[in-house]
């Protein structure tokens, strides 16, 4: 039977270079199937290769045999067509032994080949929803989002958990929208920098709140904020601010997150990237709408947009800072010496530089800070040369974290709406005392409704005493 079944196949070059196509493909699954299960650390190359890539080429090879074989057949009735007329379609004879072999060995391989398919389907989808796939297969287009992911609070998620969610609908809009991007890869057609993706994420309330929702951001919590100043000392001062979180408490809410009570409704009309807001719709619970404008006129554009999480949690697991904000936190925690004579002004000084790539920057700003030292603070070089190689060393990663050269992606390019800034409004997008309705009620600034400041700037805030246990 066997040996029917390979005489068969093998009856033309077409039928045989698919069985040989396919016993190669089944051999490298297997082969590196056993190095994934040893604990070969391939990469995201890996699965790829092992799921994805190989499974075409077996089915490719699965695929060419019948052709092969009916290629034959068709020769054989040509040349006794002048004998026999072919019957118009085949016949399958299982009395004959030849061909009841043939259809056994093919149920038996086909029905292989079925379940090494599905196996490496199935594999080749969790494949390509880990954080390796996502953020590293295309390398420097993905870099800065995937620097950006592995600092965040989310950073033991997959991405898929946000960007798909459950559900088929999704994974397969997920899924036909990779394949364009894999083509702009391929064929370096994206561009630069890679726009925020906000028109295809799926609504928050189907991803962000299966972990958050409302009822639980009632209370408040206390913030303090340390900043340093530029000058020789690197002056540091203290804000204490209390962030009135709020949320839904019974049937009322309260706070920042009144927003998202869900007797609320809250629609805008914005621009592409929803940096700009003209008009705001309001739906109180009780049904009253409320319809505020802006005099500005949009300059392109526009679409309606309900009101949800990601309008001002816009940058959750991918957030871009600047560069005080990244001194002055590597300032706090120790990172960075706050002792050096003016490293906060030679940081920022550095930082804010060009440089063509990150190996560039690196060595760069290590040159920079150490240089300033050896010729402004001798003392300083030779006897803290630990602490300015760290600052610099820091610095060097504060760079390679916010700023990617060859993405074009740099300080403040994607801003992060969670608050408010010179860098990015924020909450000013709507909250800035110009949107008003036609009876002019206007959306105030009552900065009260979502934090009370304690204490401002202050070098030894007295709240903070009082708070000590």
């Amino acid at each position: 039977m066997i040996h029917n079944f390979f005489t068969l196949v093998t009856r033309h070059w077409l039928s045989l270079l698919g069985l040989v196509i396919a016993v190669v493909g089944a051999v490298l699954m297997a082969m590196l199937f056993v190095m994934e299960l040893s604990g070969f650390d391939g990469g995201p190359y890996l699965g790829i290769l092992t799921y994805m890539v190989l499974p075409m080429v077996l089915v490719t090879g699965l695929v060419l045999i019948p052709v092969g074989v009916m290629r034959k057949r068709k020769l054989e009735a040509r040349a006794a067509a002048a004998h026999q007329a072919p019957p118009r379609l085949p016949l399958i004879d299982l009395n004959d032994e030849r061909t009841r072999g043939v259809v056994l060995v093919s149920l038996v391989v086909g029905l292989i080949a079925a379940v090494v398919l599905a196996a490496a389907t199935y594999r080749g989808v969790k494949e390509m929803e880990t954080v390796a796939f996502c953020g590293t297969t295309c390398h420097t287009v993905m870099q800065p989002e995937h620097t950006a992911f592995l600092r965040s609070p989310h950073s033991r998620l997959t991405c898929a958990n946000c960007h798909i969610g459950t559900g088929a609908d999704w994974f397969v809009k997920s899924k036909l929208s990779g394949s364009w991007q894999l083509i702009a890869v391929a064929l370096k057609i994206y561009p630069t920098p890679i726009p925020s993706p906000v028109h295809n994420l799926r609504p928050a309330r189907e991803t962000c709140e299966q972990c958050h929702w409302p009822t639980k951001h009632v209370g408040d919590r206390l913030q303090v904020r340390s900043k340093f100043a530029d000058d020789e000392t690197n002056t540091e001062s203290k804000t204490v601010i209390l962030m009135k979180v709020g949320g839904q408490q019974g049937s009322t809410s309260s706070g920042i997150h009144w927003h998202v009570d869900p007797g609320v409704k809250i629609r805008y009309l914005t621009d592409r990237t929803r940096q700009k807001v003209y008009d705001i719709e309001h739906t109180a619970p009780d049904g009253k709408v409320k319809l505020y404008k802006t005099d500005d006129k949009p300059d392109g554009p526009t679409e309606w947009r309900a009101m949800d999480c990601v309008d001002c949690h816009n940058r959750p697991s991918h957030t871009f800072k600047m560069p005080a904000q990244e001194l002055d936190a590597a300032m706090g925690d120790g990172r960075i010496d706050k002792k050096l004579p003016f490293i906060k002004r030679e940081g920022l000084r550095v930082l804010q530089a060009s440089y063509a790539s990150h190996e560039e920057a690196r060595e760069g700003i290590a040159r920079e800070i150490e240089k300033f030292y050896k010729d402004k603070y001798p003392a300083v070089s030779s006897g803290q040369a630990g602490a300015v190689a760290a600052a610099g060393k820091a610095l060097g990663d504060m760079y390679t974290w916010n700023v990617f050269p060859k993405m074009k992606v740099t300080w403040g390019t994607y801003p992060n709406n969670l608050g408010h800034s010179d860098e990015a409004p924020g909450c000013y997008r709507c909250h800035d005392k110009r949107h008003s309705t036609a009876q002019g009620d206007k959306i105030g600034r009552n900065c009260k409704t979502c934090h009370a400041v304690l204490a401002e700037d202050e070098p030894d805030p007295e709240i903070l005493k009082k708070l000590k246990p």
